[in-house]
């Protein structure tokens, strides 16, 4: 399949070559490798993947399952060791977890025995140490206000719903303002209403805050919703990047619109038709 090229806004940000100017890009995955060796000899995950990520940008990821896409992104992360290649932030390459990658797991692993606001504070208390503790208190209020949980301040989490659950996972990875917003299928366990929601949620603070954010997701109408670009990584093993889909709508956007667009359902066979392959 032909990769359709990225078509940036400005273009000026390209350097002759078509690579993105070092000056604009948040996220450069270089020659990456992961191997996990086995009895019957080393098992290749992903071999040789490039993929540059502009500041600002917001990329979702999409592949059959065990393609490695949450290898990829636990590597970004830090949680997971890099076999070769690198991954840089700004230029600067990664060693280990870091307050510059916030992350928004599946599963939102708080501390059950713990408020809402206590487990947002976690972060907060991590990242703002010198900060006045009335200060770290109003910014951890603040996002946990922005999903809607102004109400739940003090309900231990293990007295919330798993949706409730999600949105303070989302609330406590903002509020510690990382650099880059790494999201591993963050809905992927909830009913489709309370996914849309935390969805329209999830845009509405990263449209305020545009923090860089790299999404895992299986849900194609959920990767063109929220993405400028669709990247679309190869079966495994020794996977890669096989293609990446601008998508050109307008920000802000709503889902009424996203789909009343003439080139939604263009958009959405291109990812069909990749993944059938």
């Amino acid at each position: 399949m032909n990769t359709i090229l990225t078509k940036p806004k400005d273009i000026s940000i390209l350097t002759e070559n078509g690579i993105f100017a070092p000056s604009r890009v948040m996220l450069d995955l270089k020659h990456l490798k992961k191997v996990y060796p086995t009895p019957k000899g080393d098992y290749v995950v992903l071999e040789d993947l490039n993929l540059q990520i502009m500041k600002e940008e917001f990329v979702t990821i999409i592949g059959h399952s065990g393609c490695g896409k949450t290898t990829m992104l636990s590597m970004i992360a830090g949680l997971n060791e890099i076999s070769g290649g690198s991954i840089s932030v700004l230029g600067k390459r990664i060693k280990g977890p870091g307050p510059d990658r916030g992350v928004i797991f599946q599963a939102p692993s708080l501390m059950p025995w713990m408020t809402s606001l206590q487990n947002v504070m976690l972060g907060v208390n991590q990242v703002f140490p010198h900060a006045k503790k009335a200060q770290r208190i109003d910014i951890a209020k603040y996002y946990l206000q922005k999903v809607g949980l102004e109400d739940a301040y003090n309900k231990k989490a293990s007295e919330l719903s798993q949706g409730m659950q999600q949105r303070v996972g989302i609330a406590r990875a903002f509020a510690i303002k990382p650099k880059v917003l790494l999201l591993d299928e963050p809905f992927g366990m909830l009913d489709s209403l309370t996914r849309g929601e935390l969805q329209d949620i999830l845009i509405e603070i990263w449209n305020k805050e545009k923090i860089t954010a790299v999404m895992i997701t299986h849900d194609v109408d959920e990767a063109i919703f929220l993405a400028d670009r669709v990247v679309m990584m190869t079966s495994g093993p020794k996977a890669k990047i096989g293609d990446v889909l601008d998508i050109d709508f307008e920000r802000p956007r709503t889902r009424k619109t996203v789909l009343e667009h003439d080139d939604y359902y263009t958009y959405r066979k291109h990812l069909i038709d990749f993944l059938e392959h």
